[in-house]
């Protein structure tokens, strides 16, 4: 039901900044993550940033420093700040968006998971 879309991706050099941004359909100030991840062809697909509702983040250890995620609520979109960027930073960016609810008569734990369609990000030597 909530859609998301990617963009801000790109060709770089080394050294180079990009940023990426993903609006959302809907509010995702009720969503309790707030994700990117990325890709490379031939490998699983890894997390490299969260931002928790707490606005508690964590960092792939490769990119802590470099890289900064963020949110603005008022827009819906989420953000992710990519500065030094090396060769390996290169691959499809995907952002993603995960809420966690207890509803029903009987209480049930719901999780609803959102994936946009991907940014590429090609960083250059």
């Amino acid at each position: 039901q909530v859609q998301l879309a990617e963009s801000g991706g790109g060709l770089v050099q080394v050294g180079g900044s990009l940023r990426l941004s993903c609006a959302a359909s809907g509010s995702i100030a009720e969503m309790n993550s707030l994700n990117w991840y990325r890709q490379v062809p031939g490998k699983e697909r890894e997390l490299v940033a969260k931002l928790l509702s707490s606005r508690v983040t964590h960092y792939l250890a490769s990119v802590e420093g470099r890289f900064t995620i963020s949110r603005d609520n008022g827009k819906n979109t989420l953000y992710l700040q990519m500065n030094s960027l090396k060769p390996e930073d290169t691959g499809v960016y995907y952002c993603n968006a995960v809420r966690v609810v207890v509803a029903g008569p009987v209480p049930k734990t719901l999780r609803s998971e959102y994936w946009g369609q991907g940014t590429q990000v090609t960083v250059s030597s």
